[in-house]
């Protein structure tokens, strides 16, 4: 009986520290100061309130501790609502939500200015940028933890900048071998 009490403790504690690995969220010009006195890159989650496959990568993907883990480590964090109406001063520019209805705020809205600014036409995108704020790539659609991490770890290490062509981006992909939990 007091290895299976001792058993129980264990897969509790485990279990616990598993799930206690959350992705810590700043806001994007929160990011972009901290990119001032510590460098890392930034991975942003543009998502909206109405968006079902936003819901699934919060859900399924960024609560994957590994995901939460890995993202810590390497990137500064940011979730964007692309049809907020938050002010937000990026590269000289001011970006705001002119056309929002806070009457709206749980349904569809009008889009960010910042969203077009990124070129985000799709929910969810994950834009990531360099240490310097720069824009990198923007990945359209929803991701599972394996999926993402084909990314994060491209665009952590700088393989990007190693990619001409669409094949060099395919025999990366073909030879990337996952090693996030699913």
């Amino acid at each position: 009986m007091k290895r299976f009490g001792l058993l129980m403790v264990l897969t509790m504690f485990i279990a616990f520290n598993s799930m206690g690995q959350q992705i810590k969220w700043v806001t994007f010009e929160e990011a972009l100061a901290l990119q001032k006195k510590n460098p890392k890159k930034i991975m942003m989650d543009v998502y909206t309130n109405w968006c079902g496959p936003c819901k699934m990568l919060d859900r399924n993907t960024f609560q994957n501790p590994d995901v939460a883990k890995y993202v810590n480590d390497n990137y500064y964090a940011v979730k964007f609502d692309a049809e907020g109406n938050e002010v937000i001063n990026y590269k000289g520019n001011s970006y705001a939500n002119k056309g929002y209805k806070a009457e709206m705020a749980s349904r569809r809205n009008s889009v960010h200015d910042l969203t077009h600014a990124l070129q985000v036409n799709a929910y969810p995108t994950i834009v990531f940028f360099d240490e310097n704020g720069d824009m990198i790539f923007p990945v359209r659609g929803y991701q599972n933890p394996q999926q993402l991490e084909l990314y994060l770890k491209m665009f952590q290490n700088d393989k990007h900048k190693e990619m001409k062509t669409q094949e060099d981006f395919n025999t990366y992909y073909s030879a990337f071998k996952p090693e996030f939990k699913g």
